[in-house]
């Protein structure tokens, strides 16, 4: 559902139309600065640049180095330690909320 427009800016709206259409029929020539500076800054956020290099990129690994990366951590022997478990001493009874 579209809002309502204020008497104040159907009057604007009215005369900025009025003026571009006055412009474009005296010089026609004057909008083509205009309507290829937008173009681009439409063009350059729908497409930005570097945005096609990255989907093609290539990967930063070789599958192969990363076998032989994971083969070399699976020969290394690594010591087994326990999770443990430290006992808290907090008693939420005599503390006050925020200290």
């Amino acid at each position: 559902m579209p809002r309502k427009m204020s008497l104040l800016s159907v009057i604007i709206l009215a005369l900025v139309v009025i003026g571009i259409i006055s412009q474009t029929i005296s010089n026609p020539y004057q909008l083509i600065i205009p309507i290829a500076v937008f173009g681009a800054i439409y063009l350059l956020y729908k497409f930005p640049p570097g945005a096609a290099a990255r989907a093609k990129a290539k990967p930063r690994y070789k599958t192969g180095a990363r076998k032989d990366q994971q083969q070399a951590s699976k020969s290394k022997t690594r010591k087994n330690m326990p999770f443990r478990v430290i006992e808290g001493g907090k008693d939420d009874d005599n503390l006050p909320k925020y200290h």
